[in-house]
């Protein structure tokens, strides 16, 4: 028995306003940039990262975007080139940016104002 799948209903039931999916396409998109921040496992990988960040974006083939978004330190166009936040949790760490400074960039506030807001919703 053969069965198809309208993609386009399917896609259009996961599509959650605002919240870019982490889907088989964002995957295949986003393959370079998430195999490069896993490769940041390695201590030494970091420190060739800090040392020539062009070279270390061009050995994994990162698309202009990506690199773009890297070099912008700019997580949510990391993500809508197809990061996967958890892979990328290793690359905002050698930018030197914790989950605050994340949770600041999706919500476009700023670091003070996002840290304000959860302080105020931890009081409620």
């Amino acid at each position: 028995m053969n069965m198809t799948v309208d993609t386009a209903s399917t896609k259009r039931s996961r599509t959650i306003p605002g919240t870019p999916l982490f889907d088989g396409d964002a995957a295949s998109r986003g393959y370079a940039l998430n195999a490069m921040c896993y490769s940041f496992n390695d201590a030494a990988n970091r420190e060739a990262f800090r040392a020539d960040e062009d070279a270390y974006c061009a050995r994994f083939g990162l698309t202009p975007a990506q690199r773009d978004a890297v070099a912008a330190r700019d997580v949510l166009a990391m993500i809508a080139a197809g990061g996967n936040i958890y892979y990328l949790a290793k690359l905002a760490g050698i930018f030197g940016l914790n989950v605050q400074d994340v949770g600041a960039q999706q919500t476009g506030m700023t670091v003070e104002a996002f840290k304000q807001k959860l302080l105020q919703e931890a009081e409620n």
